[in-house]
């Protein structure tokens, strides 16, 4: 059984960083493709960002687009979620889901191929 946990969320100034981190735990992370969504009030899950299997191929979202980075650590069974340039925007629920098996560049912003979800953690962007 697969359980994704989510960290490093926050309340940073408007320009500010953050790394948010997920920890997978459960069998074969390297067969799961990885991604980010986040959700408020008005979206119920957008597309943040997805990496493939070894990391190689990565998608964003349009409005995160130069500012947001994905990367995994297969040994560490973690994935990574870097966000710059922070606007009030950004503020929400950004989750992490997996799933296991090939997911196309193009379906990873899809949430509906995704099995696995974390629970969330909350980015406020103030100012």
């Amino acid at each position: 059984q697969v359980q994704l946990v989510e960290s490093g969320g926050g309340e940073v100034q408007a320009g500010g960083s953050l790394r948010l981190s997920c920890e997978f735990s459960g069998r074969l992370f390297g067969n799961h493709v990885m991604a980010w969504f986040r959700q408020t009030p008005a979206v119920a899950r957008e597309f943040v960002a997805g990496i493939s299997w070894s990391g190689g191929d990565k998608r964003y979202g349009d409005s995160v687009k130069g500012r947001f980075t994905i990367s995994r650590d297969n040994a560490a069974k973690t994935v990574y979620l870097d966000l710059n340039s922070l606007a009030p925007d950004d503020t929400a629920i950004y989750r992490c889901a997996g799933q296991y098996g090939f997911i196309s560049t193009v379906q990873m912003g899809d949430p509906g191929r995704y099995d696995n979800w974390g629970q969330g953690t909350q980015v406020t962007v103030t100012g």
